[in-house]
């Protein structure tokens, strides 16, 4: 099989990775979608994503991830904490589901050499799910921005939470400026990119995407900062342009980040509080405060935790909590370690995005984005694949002893 040829099935798997993810809840959408008929696709496209890496992969040869390993920890603690069937069937089938997901990781882990190929793949497909969105507002701009998400931009086309949109468009929008203070674009292909993904961000009213954003960015940047001018002039350019803004525009920054919400409501992050207090103070078993309830739908009482931290305690115990962090402190180690690069700097705005979002988002705990995201991280930092040392033919070394011994006869 040709390396083009590879490189696109490799591609079309990661994209089916983000399709799996993209999830079944949402808004209400245009034309109704049944929750099972959007169930199937994503299923549909994880089964497919493994059956096609599995292709492409037959040798099944892997490279060690310390990332994925944890990831494959993660899943024994989720099978056991959910066999006792605590949380009914469902459990089991979340538990199938990040079985191949983790699968899938695996058989991709061979094409893992610290390039950018992922990288585009991100891009182009979130970008694609982005489209959708904005076709969705053209569409029909009321059932874009419903009066039941406070006018906040959703899914018209396929059911997509504000949330959500706000995290595709913050990832991408960072990845594309990093690509394009490390010259691997043009400006041209990457203004496609960036300000169609930033007016979407604003119609999310999302807080959590736009702080990742810029500290994310912020902190790759700046590891560019001694080895890249280009990344110097960025980072100088956009500490006036935000000091400005804030002069200029505080009033409007400042409606925009409460969304009309009171002091006293986005003091407990919209309700979140009183869920997290809830779910700390219910009793456990030593069973279920080591491996957790079992794998569930991220809720609380009827109510979503929304905080990755504490739905992982919930179902997947303190043992779930110590190799989610675990994942994230070695991506965040050897991304210090590595000598400064641009691969390294897209690995270290993914991670420090997802550790931000973790504390109002959940996903570090079951096949999500997010761990899509990370799983990108850890393809950035893997070590470019050694080189096959040269060997020379065995064939001419025979007939050159043949010939030499044929000489001392004579």
């Amino acid at each position: 099989m040709g390396a083009d040829h590879s490189s696109k099935i490799v591609g079309t798997v990661w994209g089916l990775l983000i399709l799996n993810t993209l999830g079944s809840a949402g808004a209400q959408t245009i034309v109704p979608l049944p929750r099972s008929l959007i169930q199937m696709v994503t299923m549909g496209a994880l089964v497919a994503a493994f059956t096609l890496a599995l292709a492409v992969n037959l040798e099944l040869r892997i490279r060690p991830s310390a990332y994925v390993s944890l990831l494959t920890l993660l899943l024994v603690t989720s099978v056991l904490s959910s066999a006792n069937l605590g949380s009914g069937f469902g459990a089991l089938f979340r538990c199938a589901r990040l079985a191949l997901f983790v699968g899938t990781l695996w058989l991709l882990s061979r094409w893992w050499d610290g390039g950018l190929a992922f990288v585009r793949h991100h891009i182009r497909m979130y970008f694609a799910v982005l489209g959708s969105v904005a076709a969705g507002l053209v569409v029909s701009p009321g059932a874009a921005l419903p009066d039941l998400y406070g006018g906040r931009l959703v899914g018209a086309l396929w059911p997509l939470t504000p949330p959500q949109i706000g995290q595709y468009a913050a990832v991408i929008i960072g990845l594309t400026v990093l690509l394009v203070l490390g010259r691997r674009t043009d400006r041209t292909s990457a203004a496609v990119v960036i300000v169609p993904s930033v007016i979407l961000l604003a119609l999310t009213h999302t807080r959590t995407a736009t702080l990742g954003l810029l500290l994310g960015l912020a902190l790759a940047i700046g590891s560019l900062i001694l080895t890249s001018a280009a990344a110097r002039r960025f980072f100088a350019w956009a500490v006036l342009c935000a000091a400005v803004a804030a002069v200029a525009f505080s009033s409007a920054l400042q409606a925009w980040f409460l969304r009309g919400q009171s002091q006293e409501n986005f003091s407990n992050l919209t309700g979140r509080a009183k869920v997290w207090d809830a779910l700390l103070a219910a009793p456990r078993t030593t069973w279920q405060q080591l491996f957790g309830m079992g794998m569930g739908d991220k809720s609380f009482g009827g109510l979503p935790i929304d905080n990755s931290w504490l739905a992982v305690y919930h179902e997947q115990g303190l043992i779930g909590i110590a190799l989610v962090a675990a994942s994230i402190i070695v991506l965040g180690g050897v991304a210090l370690l590595r000598p400064p690069s641009l691969p390294r700097a897209c690995a270290i705005f993914l991670i420090s995005y997802c550790a931000i979002a973790s504390y109002t988002e959940t996903g570090l705990g079951d096949a999500s984005p997010y761990l899509l995201h990370l799983a990108l991280a850890a393809s950035l930092l893997a070590a470019p694949a050694a080189a096959p040392p040269l060997s020379t033919p065995e064939a001419p070394l025979r007939r050159i002893s043949q010939w030499t011994r044929k000489s001392e006869v004579s």
